[in-house]
């Protein structure tokens, strides 16, 4: 198995470094960072290059012409968490002008599951417009709320909680805490 995770402006970083180390326990996983993602990684004290160790392939989203960026790239799968208003809108109208939204773009026209973990809040109509045009070309808009259901005790926790829905999403039979109802 093979998916591609981005990471885009926005806080939240530790979404993306958290999925990347949950999906190299089942697949491949090709990362590609923006350069803002970059900016904000080290604003909220993560370090890239244990994501890019964590990688099978690390890129940078000026690599445009890099294999992910083709339909003959196959895979299961692309999550872009976090993902920024500037990417949502980008991929919805077709602005493919780097390496994160290219593969965006072909994972949909490829029919194969685009997750978008948006984070962005409140929302405007614009926003919801965007988002409603993504679900529209098939991808999956995951915003990442906490689950309050599991008791969690640290952020790790509701982070883990958010990365274990991915997994799912992916069709992944990961170890995570789910609901039963008498958590």
């Amino acid at each position: 198995m093979r998916f591609v995770v981005a990471l885009t402006g926005a806080s939240g970083q530790v979404y993306g470094f958290k999925l990347v180390e949950r999906l190299v326990e089942f697949a491949e996983v090709y990362t590609i960072v923006s350069k803002t993602a970059e900016k904000i990684a080290e604003i909220e004290g993560l370090d890239l290059d244990v994501l890019k160790s964590k990688s099978t392939k690390f890129y940078t989203e000026d690599e445009i012409t890099a294999p992910i960026s083709s339909g003959s790239f196959k895979h299961d799968g692309m999550v872009i968490a976090p993902c920024s208003v500037k990417t949502a809108s980008s991929i919805a109208y077709g602005i493919t002008n780097n390496l994160i939204t290219r593969s965006a773009d072909v994972t949909l026209k490829e029919g194969r599951k685009l997750i978008i973990l948006f984070r962005e809040t409140p929302l405007h109509i614009g926003h919801l417009r965007t988002l409603l045009r993504l679900a529209e070309m098939g991808a999956v808009i995951m915003p990442p709320v906490p689950a309050f259901y599991i008791k969690p005790r640290t952020i790790e926790d509701l982070v883990d909680h958010t990365v274990c829905r991915i997994l799912d999403l992916l069709g992944l039979d990961a170890d995570c805490r789910r609901w039963s109802g008498n958590v």
